[in-house]
Formats: structure tokens, sequence, C-alpha cells
């Protein structure tokens, strides 16, 4: 499953932005039929209001067959009813045919979701001075190239349509490319504990 950016709903007043991420194992043999089921309930979550987007973090080669899926709304409100939608519990059935053990579920709000661990063991966010220079250091590159790429195409139409454009672009990227990176890569150090007990 890749990930799917739509334009998103009206948001309530002061409403902000909600991710819920749920881990999955898989029974041996059943990938194929529990991809197949989890494309079946993104596409159910994409019909419901507020719904931003879905990202699928697949095991990796030689480990428990988990999976890790996030789903985005555009507030809590939302989410909730998504959460607690007679479509969902019809595909959370089918899925729990071909899924082993409980499934872990975290609720993600603000920027939290940049800095989302794939792991049950996690229940709290880094801290704060190890969010900024991870985000500085994953903004800084991005803020560079976009400059010197889009900028110059887009700064003799307007200045600030080029800021637009720019910062748009980097929010995106951040949310949906840069930032799952660096929090799998820097995990050991973002989480040190989680990562110390996941590995024993």
């Amino acid at each position: 499953m890749t990930s799917l950016i739509e334009a998103p709903a009206q948001r309530e007043q002061g409403a902000a932005p909600v991710t819920v991420m749920v881990t999955r194992r898989v029974l041996p043999g059943r990938a194929a039929e529990f991809e197949t089921l989890m494309d079946g309930m993104t596409g159910a979550a994409r019909r419901f209001p507020g719904h931003l987007s879905c990202y699928q973090i697949k095991p990796v080669e030689g480990g428990d067959r988990s999976y890790h899926a996030l789903f985005a709304f555009d507030s809590q409100v939302h989410l909730q009813a998504w959460m607690n939608s007679p479509e969902r519990a019809a595909w959370l059935q089918k899925i729990s045919l071909v899924t082993l053990g409980e499934t872990p579920t975290r609720i993600l709000c603000g920027l939290e979701g940049w800095f989302a661990l794939p792991t049950q063991d996690v229940r709290a966010p880094p801290p704060r001075y190890k969010m900024a220079l991870l985000a500085w250091s994953g903004i800084f590159p991005l803020v560079l190239v976009l400059t010197n790429s889009v900028g110059p195409l887009v700064r003799p139409i307007s200045a600030v349509l080029s800021v637009f454009v720019i910062t748009f672009l980097v929010v995106l990227f951040m949310t949906w490319a840069v930032m799952p990176v660096l929090t799998r890569l820097m995990a050991g150090w973002l989480y040190p504990k989680a990562v110390a007990k996941r590995d024993h």
C-alpha cells in the first residue's frame, strides 16, 4: 500500500490532525491476503469525512511479520467516527482471520506522527530537543533543494507564491517521505529504551 494524499475535508474550528497507528502480525503464508484486505479497509476509510492519508510499513525481511498502518484524519472527531464505524468493524473481522495475537494501537496528535516508531513498546514521544534536531535535519536539505529547483520557476510570478509552494512541498515530503525514513534510521537515538527492549 502506498501513501495516499487527498484534499482534506472542511476542518472543524480549532481541530488538529490526528493519526492512529496499528500494528498487526500476519499468519505465515497469508501476507498477500492480508494486504488485499488492508487495501479494502483503506478504500473504506477514504470515503469518511476528514480522511487525509494512509501509509503502511511492511515487515522487514527476517522480522516478525508485523505490519504497521497509519490512518490520518483532520480531527479527533472524524477519526473516532471511522474507528467506531460498522464498516471498520466488518473489515477488522475479516483481517482477524489472517492475523495473530493482539493489535497494539497508538493515537498520535500533531507532529508526534512525524516521530512514530512502529513498536508497541513506545508510549510517549521523544524529548523535544531530539524532535527539533531530527526535524531540522530533514527540513534543511529539503528547503535547500526546493529553493534552488522550484524557487526559480515560481519566484518570477510571485515571491509569496514561491514561499507558499516551497513550504507546502516541505510539509508533504516531511510527513510522507522524509520523516518515516529518518525515524526508522534514528530509532535507537530517539527511543533508546524501547529499541533496547525490543532487541532483547
